[in-house]
């Protein structure tokens, strides 16, 4: 398995608009990816940062997702995205 984890900055004045967009649209569309397994979507206490944990059955898949969530937010978005990664699954508690 490879993870897809992202950081990214949230517009705190828009924290409700940044939810539901994570809601209605990154989430819906990250489960339809292929070889997506699951995710898990963070943000931070003051709800100024975020990061996202994806995993990915294959390096490939993974790969792919970068390059989609590199595509996105759009300018006008409550989210900047700040990196996007792809590490291999060494370990896994659960």
């Amino acid at each position: 398995m490879h993870g897809l984890v992202t950081t990214v900055d949230i517009d705190a004045a828009r924290m409700d608009e940044a939810e539901s967009v994570l809601q209605e649209v990154t989430i819906p569309m990250t489960k339809s990816q292929l070889g997506f397994v699951r995710g898990v979507w963070l943000r931070s206490n003051d709800g100024s940062r975020g990061h996202g944990f994806v995993l990915f059955d294959t390096a490939e898949q993974a790969v792919a997702a970068a390059e989609l969530a590199k595509q996105r937010p759009p300018a006008d978005s409550p989210v900047t995205m700040r990196s996007v990664e792809v590490f291999q699954v060494v370990g896994e508690i659960g």
